[in-house]
């Protein structure tokens, strides 16, 4: 090429010399086109001559997806600008472009050539694009998981920037779920349907996830490392404990090094720090880690001053806080009694929030440190009281405004108070009308006008029953129909349109149910409860009618027909309390139910024919504080004393009953019953999850003539699973796990019937949430209890009661209600052994109740 230019150059032909130098200037560019291979380096290679030019135009060839315009942009050449070919600008522009990282190849040369004006031409291929991607190794579930963080849109290209980004994903991904080990393999397969694509398949390996063989601390001198792996929960060393969890899962690790820090901030090592960590392989499987910290100095509180507050005096807030001077400095404890961040119902804050002092807060300083010792200034802002503008209710889809509101203790005009706003979340939780766990009143303040208004943003859960069972009881297997609709609305009965299914929205219960053994036995029972009878006070009004059949099988009229039929009313109102405070309430109720018996001989009663009248009044005083959540009460109590008493017939009339006949004795029915039941919840934990569950009960069934006896009416029938199919004479069944039913009820030597006159349980029961989503609140319990049944008072005995101890679970679904299993073991024998001799110890038992 050098003597071919010599020999123009000799021949002194200008014009030729030129368009040879144009030709050479081509070749050149052709020359220095670049086809770049993945891991190719690039050269630049330097010519003895270069010519300049005027770009007259740039064009892209090779390209599909990408934008023309920003691809000449981006290469940094432009119509108009003078270059030198061979020369820098070209080379910038197909480095520019190769860095880009989406091109397997890239040449710029010229497509025409006029005087001294060139036009170029960039020739790219694209790197393949993604037309799909499959995983291999992993579950569906991991699948998705990845899928979902990995964000590889079909079409996009696939750059080796996308693949290295993609692998650290995978492999984060899997390391924080303690398999360190991963590995990520691509492989890319042309796809024969779509020239330029790939199909991507992402293996990936797992292996085994790696445990920890030891944690080991440096620098730790005032606690063992014994004390300081307890504090890491969810960070286990292997050892011969199959139950703690030994992975190492990173998110755990982090939230465990929080707890350290916690720990000792919380026995007064406030500058503790982690120096470092690290893992350090023991085996293939097996990981050590090792940290590094440093304790500081233990502090003390020396002194607690107050600044800024005017409303309480010093002496009285110190009293309310509660942290001793001279104790360890716990910040934990010191934040939890200023501003209840550990639960604390009775934080210093509390104080200022239940009397209007909304925008007030008390913050902590340290005043002071000098050596071990610390001087803490707790600086008080109080604000201006705030009073609630308004008060807003949402989500109330189904029930109606006024139930809901009718049961808050906020009122508008009134001043803010977080005692009463707690109050008023229980109160609408216990409703049933809402879930519980959403129930989370929102304070929007105007700190300007010093007011608030709340908004109580409400979520309507299914709380209406349906009961379908079948039992066995009186020698007969019963079945069960019946609905229970707690959300009644009986002004609108007659109104057709409201009927979606059933008139609902004030609260009100309506109850229906049918008992059935075909023409043996019959049952229908129906009852109504308005809890706001008028509407302006939380006074309960309640009704109830039942009719029960009882025959030998034959139809009325027919020869030979056996009959009992008992007919029954109940009518009772209740009233809340506003002394000793508003948990109390009072309930009376009376009743009537008579018997009426034909020739009945079906199955044994006091007599074959005639009647017996029953008329009672009951009286009920009772506290109830748990809540807000029914099914699962985290805390609270419950207290119930009642009596029911009938008229002394026998005493008013004076007549000797010593020998008449059971007509006569027991035409009117008389005795008088005593109940007392405790019920208290006690969470365990701060985050109220754990909780204990303690429940005590007595009753007494007493006479008033001994010529008469007790009562067979109305008495105590104790053991088992507290469910049966039928009782003739309203026996009051309890259940005690880890017996059979009955089995702990005493019988009368001359009848053989349960004669329990006087009970006692006691019940310990431990219970832990599995889930507390209202479709499905699903809890695991374990418990101890005992109990028994006696004939007389004077037997009664709560130190020799039968014991039992067991485990079992309870699911509440809104489409079934109730379920729950238990297992329970009885340790003591049974009163009558004899003829109940596998009574007691391992026993099934089960609780049936449905709900949608």
């Amino acid at each position: 090429m050098e003597k071919l230019a010599n020999r123009f150059w000799k021949n002194n032909d200008f014009t030729v010399l030129r368009r040879l130098k144009r030709i050479v200037a081509a070749l050149i560019l052709s020359v220095i086109g670049y086809t770049v291979a993945a891991q190719e380096q690039m050269e630049i290679v330097d010519f003895m001559s270069s010519e300049d030019y005027i770009i007259g135009g740039v064009t892209v060839s090779g390209v599909r997806f990408l934008d023309l315009n920003a691809i000449i942009g981006l290469s940094g050449l432009r119509r108009g600008q003078e270059i030198t070919i061979p020369g820098e600008a070209v080379t910038k522009a197909v480095q520019k472009l190769w860095q880009q990282g989406l091109f397997s190849d890239v040449r710029i040369t010229i497509a025409n050539l006029v005087s001294d004006t060139v036009f170029l031409d960039i020739y790219l291929q694209e790197r393949p694009r993604l037309s799909s991607v499959k995983f291999t190794g992993l579950k569906n579930a991991e699948t998705q998981d990845l899928v979902e963080k990995i964000n590889l849109p079909v079409g996009s290209q696939v750059t080796a920037y996308i693949l290295n980004n993609t692998n650290k994903i995978i492999r984060d991904h899997f390391i924080e779920k303690g398999f360190l080990n991963t590995t990520v393999d691509f492989i890319q397969k042309d796809d024969p349907d779509m020239p330029n694509n790939v199909i991507l398949t992402i293996n990936v390996d797992k292996k085994e996830r790696v445990k920890i063989g030891e944690i080991t601390f440096v620098g730790n001198e005032y606690f063992e490392e014994r004390k300081l792996r307890r504090q890491m929960k969810g960070t286990k060393q292997k050892n011969i404990n199959f139950f703690k969890v030994s992975k190492y899962i990173g998110e755990k690790y982090d939230e465990d090094k929080e707890k350290l820090y916690t720990f000792y901030n919380d026995n007064g090592f406030k500058d503790f720090t982690i120096i470092s960590d690290s893992l350090y392989p023991i085996s293939e499987d097996r990981v050590g880690l090792l940290i590094n910290l440093d304790e500081g100095n233990q502090y003390f509180l020396r002194k607690i001053d107050w600044v800024g507050n005017s409303v309480y005096t010093k002496e009285y807030l110190n009293r309310r806080f509660n942290v001793e001077k001279g104790s360890v400095y716990n910040q934990s404890l010191i934040l939890d009694r200023l501003n209840g961040s550990a639960g604390a119902q009775d934080a210093v804050s509390n104080l200022y929030l239940d009397y209007g002092y909304l925008f007030s807060h008390l913050t902590p300083v340290e005043a002071k440190i000098e050596g071990d010792s610390i001087d803490l200034e707790i600086r008080i802002y109080e604000g201006e009281q705030a009073y609630i503008n308004d008060v807003i209710i949402t989500g109330n889809s189904r029930t109606n405004e006024h139930v809901a509101r009718r049961e808050l203790y906020t009122y508008p005009g009134d001043l803010f108070s977080k005692d009463k706003i707690l109050r008023s979340i229980r109160q609408l939780g216990v409703l049933g009308h809402f879930d519980p766990e959403k129930i989370n009143p929102t304070p929007l303040s105007d700190p300007i006008n010093g007011t608030v208004d709340l908004l109580y943003k409400l979520e309507e859960k299914a709380n209406d029953q349906f009961e379908i069972s079948g039992g066995w009881g009186a020698g007969m297997l019963v079945g069960t129909v019946g609905v229970r609709f707690n959300n009644f609305a009986m002004r609108n009965f007659f109104n057709l349109k409201e009927w979606r299914p059933y008139p609902s929205g004030d609260g009100q219960s309506l109850s229906i149910r049918a008992q059935s053994n075909g023409r043996v036995y019959q049952s229908y029972n129906v009852s109504f409860v308005e809890p706001w009878l008028g509407g302006k006070k939380p006074n309960t009004f309640s009704v109830s009618l039942y009719r029960s059949m009882m025959t030998n099988g034959k139809k009325k009229g027919e020869d030979g027909r056996q009959s009992m039929i008992i007919d029954g009313a109940s009518m009772g109102l209740g009233k809340r309390l506003e002394w000793p405070d508003d948990f109390f309430s009072i309930y009376g109720e009376a009743s009537y139910q008579r018997y009426d018996l034909n020739n009945y001989s079906v199955f044994t009663f006091l007599f074959q024919n005639g009647q017996s009248n029953l008329l009672s009044l009951t009286g009920r005083l009772q506290r109830f504080s748990t809540g807000p959540n029914l099914i699962y009460p985290k805390n609270g109590s419950s207290f119930t004393l009642s009596l029911q008493v009938t008229p002394p017939y026998s005493l008013i009339s004076g007549k000797d009953m010593s020998n008449v006949s059971d007509e006569v004795k027991y035409k009117w029915i008389e005795f008088h019953k005593w109940i007392f039941k405790a019920d208290y919840y006690f969470p365990l934990l701060a985050n109220e999850k754990l909780v204990l569950n303690s429940r005590f009960a007595f009753g007494y069934l007493g006479h008033y003539n001994r010529d008469i006896g007790p009562s067979p009416f109305e008495n105590f029938y104790l053991g088992g699973d507290g469910m049966t199919g039928y009782s003739f004479y309203g026996r009051e069944v309890i259940a005690l796990r880890g017996y059979t039913n009955g089995s702990l009820t005493p019988t009368d030597p001359k009848s053989r019937a349960p004669s329990g006159n006087v009970y006692s349980k006691i019940t310990f029961e431990l219970r832990y949430p599995i889930s507390l989503n209202p479709q499905a609140t699903i809890y695991a319990l374990t418990f101890l209890e005992a109990g028994r049944a006696w004939s007389k008072l004077k037997e009664y005995n709560p130190f020799k009661m039968n014991r039992s101890a067991g485990i079992g679970l309870r699911a509440n679904l809104p489409m079934f209600g109730l379920l729950g299993i238990d297992w329970g073991y009885g340790f003591d024998e049974v009163p009558d052994p004899i003829n109940n001799p596998s009574a007691n110890k391992s026993q099934f038992h089960f609780v049936i109740g449905q709900q949608f």
